[in-house]
């Protein structure tokens, strides 16, 4: 039997969504009010869930505590009250789109996820948009 657990985090970060290769126009174009010069900022909501078999001494599939811990350090921490593109080293190269943040959130935690379980992230940008990474590829 596999089990689903899941926590909610949020943080607060700034990003514009350009490629520096394109002039102004062409980046308006592809990415809108997005390719702000100025930036602008989202209230992102983040779900980080975990699925595998329940541990018969604990009755876990995995310490809450432990993987609230993990989504403070490793996301919050880094990510929270931040201009995404210009303070995060990930994203010096890739486009801060909630896609690749989406990613980044699921590279940074996946190494701190028991292999045998699965890891799933659902970013919120807006309350009606979202993305899904469980590291799987097409």
């Amino acid at each position: 039997m596999r089990v689903t657990v899941s926590r909610k985090a949020h943080f607060n970060a700034a990003h514009r969504l350009y490629r520096p290769d394109w002039d102004d126009a062409k980046n308006e174009n592809v990415f809108g009010k997005c390719a702000n010069p100025h930036y602008h900022g989202h209230n992102y909501e983040l779900i980080v869930s975990v699925t595998g078999a329940i541990d018969p001494e604990t009755g876990y599939v995995m310490d809450m505590k432990v993987l609230k811990d993990l989504i403070v350090d490793h996301v919050e921490n880094a990510f929270d009250h931040k201009n995404l593109n210009e303070q995060v080293l990930e994203f010096k190269q890739l486009i801060p789109t909630a896609e690749n943040i989406a990613v980044v959130i699921y590279n940074k935690l996946r190494p701190h996820i028991t292999p045998e379980n699965d890891l799933e992230v659902v970013l919120y940008e807006t309350p009606r948009n979202f993305v899904k990474y469980n590291g799987m590829s097409c």
